[in-house]
């Protein structure tokens, strides 16, 4: 499936395939760590990285607005990589996806990588907020370890599972849900991830090719049992 519908907070949230979450009643992607010009800033200090990981996240982007009727991105940390991210074509490529898209309210949360690469060019129109940003019962944040009243959703960690049957094992991004906060795996195309070891009250999504699916055994028998209520404010 491309996605799978579960309920947090009191809301409908949608994990996608394409490694973001769509929140239907608000008609709003949340996406995190997607690092733009991180290649580019590996090749400055003359590591031998590929070439088009700007695009291929632009691209990656634009195939989720075509599937899913959005008003907003919320980007939850570490928009750009580094100042050395600011290359020329970075920013042209991104400049022009943005022309493309001008009605699409753009808000980034502020990660550890903003705060040492800056605001990005206040001509793509985003608004910058600090986490937590609060929203309905949400704390959207970059830290998922944030210390809030709301239900965090949050990147930062870039977590993958380690899903083994027979002999072979397979590193997969994924989605951790646990009874305070939900993170999400990193959007990027050249980001890495961090082998996760669930906690016995944490559900574990993953992603694989265009499918998501709960990993069986991980965490309690349904993930709204994971959340207490929390209504909106």
């Amino acid at each position: 499936m491309k996605h799978c519908s579960i309920e947090l907070a009191d809301e409908t949230l949608w994990l996608l395939a394409g490694k973001a979450i769509y929140w239907p009643a608000r008609k709003m992607l949340l996406v995190a760590d997607i690092h733009f010009g991180k290649a580019t800033a590996f090749r400055s200090l003359g590591v031998p990285v590929p070439h088009g990981t700007t695009n291929e996240n632009l691209q990656a982007l634009s195939h989720l607005l075509e599937g899913y009727a959005c008003e907003e991105i919320v980007f939850l940390g570490d928009f750009l990589h580094a100042r050395a991210a600011r290359a020329p074509a970075t920013l042209a490529a991104m400049q022009a996806w943005r022309a493309r898209h001008p009605g699409l309210r753009l808000t980034l949360v502020r990660g550890n990588h903003d705060l040492h690469a800056g605001d990005p060019p206040a001509s793509l129109g985003i608004t910058m907020v600090d986490e937590p940003h609060r929203m309905g019962p949400f704390a959207l944040c970059h830290h998922p370890e944030l210390e809030t009243d709301g239900y965090v959703l949050a990147g930062h960690v870039h977590p993958v599972f380690h899903l083994r049957a027979a002999r072979e094992t397979l590193r997969l991004p994924c989605f951790l849900l646990g009874p305070r906060r939900a993170m999400l795996p990193s959007f990027g195309a050249f980001t890495g991830g961090h082998a996760v070891k669930p906690a016995p009250d944490e559900a574990v999504f993953v992603v694989a090719d265009t499918a998501i699916f709960r990993v069986p055994g991980q965490g309690p028998d349904t993930v709204e049992s994971l959340v207490p209520s929390i209504k909106n404010q």
